[in-house]
């Protein structure tokens, strides 16, 4: 594809996905949403082992752009959600593979929500998240209600969505939301050297903890020993599964293929 309201770029099996609308702190609209639903299909491709989305500029992503919401001619809000940001959502959370959100800046709206679907969630210091829905009259989307409050809490996740204030990049690695926050001067130095780490691991049995970790949402204890035992024996029989032992066994350093 031919991106105009991304950057999109593969470089030593990690695909970076970078929101492009700095102008307007990177909100989304039609034709940049179906820009990042083509970017995490091309995310699919064996070649690439980890995915990191991130923002340019000052900002992560400041959700909707609301001038296409206001705009006569622009689709419903319903159509919104459910052709933009949801095919997002689930991409990632689908993608067999690890995908880092990077919070460079400020992350609003569908924009903090897309960072919390992350594999791994790490931000700037410089960053903040903001539920901004309720300052007018909309309920969080893009997964935020289902996110935010199996990381912090119901409580906490009930007080954010509904006095929209904004959470600094520390308070949200108190939180729990994130996984680490960088410094500003080296968070991409950060971010590159987490995704190649990450790129270089058995990126199999990464996938399929991610599906252990989906699956896990929607059953019991009982139900999710069977989901382990299954996963288990899958990876079990995985090419990176016996050169991780084999490498073990002969004090060197593995090559996993991510299969």
């Amino acid at each position: 594809m031919n991106y105009q309201f991304i950057h999109f770029n593969i470089l030593g099996g990690v695909a970076t996905i970078r929101f492009n609308r700095p102008e307007v702190f990177n909100s989304i609209h039609r034709s940049m949403a179906l820009e990042i639903q083509g970017a995490l299909d091309e995310c699919q491709s064996s070649d690439i082992r980890c995915v990191t989305i991130t923002g340019t500029g000052k900002a992560f992503c400041a959700g909707q752009d609301l001038n296409e919401v206001v705009d006569p001619q622009g689709p419903p809000l319903q159509d919104i959600v459910k052709l933009h940001y949801n095919p997002i959502i689930q991409r990632i959370r689908d993608l067999a593979k690890p995908v880092i959100c990077a919070v460079n800046g400020v992350a609003a709206g569908a924009g903090a929500n897309i960072a919390l679907s992350g594999d791994i969630v790490v931000a700037s210091r410089s960053a903040s998240f903001v539920q901004a829905f309720s300052k007018i009259g909309l309920i969080p989307d893009s997964g935020g209600t289902f996110f935010l409050p199996r990381l912090i809490g119901t409580n906490r996740a009930s007080a954010l969505m509904m006095t929209g204030d904004k959470v600094s990049a520390d308070d949200a690695l108190q939180m729990g939301m994130l996984y680490k926050v960088f410094d500003d001067a080296t968070f991409e130095e950060e971010v590159q050297s987490l995704a190649m780490r990450m790129a270089a691991m058995p990126t199999y049995g990464l996938a399929l903890t991610k599906q252990a970790l989906n699956a896990s949402h929607t059953h019991d204890m009982s139900h999710q020993l069977d989901v382990e035992e299954q996963l288990q024996a899958k990876a079990g029989a995985s090419y990176d599964y016996n050169e991780g032992v084999q490498a073990f066994l002969e004090k060197r350093k593995p090559e996993f293929k991510g299969k």
